[in-house]
């Protein structure tokens, strides 16, 4: 059997806003809360289910996009005037460059840092 990633629990303050927040940098679509969670389907076959029962917590959740993804994470980023960086705790207003494409971090609300990088480094 193949091992595949379904869904995991974001553990933030407030369900909706994080869902939006990264349904907002991805391009995506906030689903119908489903019991206590608010999902955001991120692929065919995994959900980030948002839940705000036990509160925010820091995280952070990497994911590979393609330069149209990144440019929009980015831009979402500088109207929201979140925090993003270089690196996981810098709020530089940089990017990086690490294995030959770009990188950012973006801190939402609830100190959960989104990475987004176009090549693996």
């Amino acid at each position: 059997m193949t091992v595949v990633l379904n869904h995991t629990i974001v553990p933030v303050g407030d369900k909706l806003r994080g869902a939006q927040v990264l349904a907002d940098l991805l391009g995506l679509e906030v689903g119908a809360p489903m019991g206590p969670f608010v999902p955001v389907r991120i692929n065919e076959d995994l959900t980030f289910d948002f839940d705000d029962r036990a509160g925010g917590r820091p995280g952070h959740y990497a994911f590979l996009v393609d330069d149209a993804t990144f440019d929009r994470a980015l831009a979402v980023a500088k109207e929201s005037g979140m925090p993003w960086g270089s690196a996981p705790r810098l709020t530089d207003r940089q990017i990086n460059h690490l294995g030959g494409g770009r990188g950012v971090y973006v801190r939402d609300p609830d100190g959960i840092a989104y990475e987004f990088f176009t090549a693996i480094p």
